[in-house]
């Protein structure tokens, strides 16, 4: 009868009362990661799938340049040599492709803003794009596209500077092609045809005689009549 008591069995009861076990932590888990144990793929420690993650989720949103890629790679801290294999690689594959990329942005540009050749390179080479690729990639837009792009800017300025006299409607138009990277002969060209086509549509519209106004009865009457002289129709 005396003797030690036996020993309780805890994990029975455990079970019962619902509670688990405490198991050991596992060291190649991912929570063992977290805290410090394998080094996870986005951890400075693989410097090269931080820059591959980077890229690849910028890429996501709108195709991106080379050069565009490797200021944000430097941005975020990847080492140069880490990020100039990823961007190879990248290259290789096809998803950075700076010609692509330059044709598609010649045409987007200068169908919807009707930019010129002269600012669409400016641009291309703000975004890393190397010269010879910019001047390839610009010759998708010839002399008479940028005529007519030139003209669709004009035309939808002149209606709202008739107020204006004309020195100064010339002037801000030629400003705003200037802008778009247009040179002075051609904008200078430009807008004088397009300010005078817009005085004689406006003169034409002020001669034509008006079908709205009142009715003379009297002359109306006369020319049913033309036996009958003013005279008849004094008091």
């Amino acid at each position: 009868m005396s003797g030690w008591p036996e020993a309780r069995d805890h994990s029975g009861s455990d079970r019962r009362r619902g509670r688990r076990p405490r198991l050991s932590p596992d060291p190649d888990s991912e929570g063992a990661a977290a805290r410090g144990g394998t080094a996870s793929e986005d951890q400075p420690g693989d410097p090269e799938q931080v820059a591959r993650s980077i890229c690849l989720r910028a890429l996501t949103g709108a195709p991106k340049t080379r050069q565009q890629l490797a200021d944000l790679l430097a941005k975020r801290g990847v080492p140069d040599d880490a990020a100039e294999r990823v961007l190879d690689r990248f290259g290789e594959v096809g998803l950075i492709d700076d010609a692509a990329f330059a044709r598609a942005w010649v045409t987007s540009r200068q169908a919807g803003r009707g930019l010129s050749r002269r600012a669409l390179k400016a641009e291309l080479r703000a975004k890393g794009i190397d010269g010879e690729v910019a001047a390839e990639a610009v010759t998708l837009v010839d002399d008479q596209h940028e005529w007519d792009a030139a003209r669709r800017l004009v035309a939808r300025r002149v209606a709202g500077l008739r107020r204006v006299d004309r020195v100064t409607a010339e002037r801000r138009l030629i400003g705003m092609l200037a802008r778009k990277g247009y040179g002075g002969g051609l904008a200078s060209w430009v807008v004088r045809e397009a300010l005078d086509e817009d005085a004689a549509a406006q003169d034409a519209a002020a001669d034509e005689p008006s079908d709205d106004g009142p009715v003379d009865v009297r002359a109306g009457s006369s020319e049913r009549h033309p036996e009958l002289g003013l005279d008849a129709w004094l008091p």
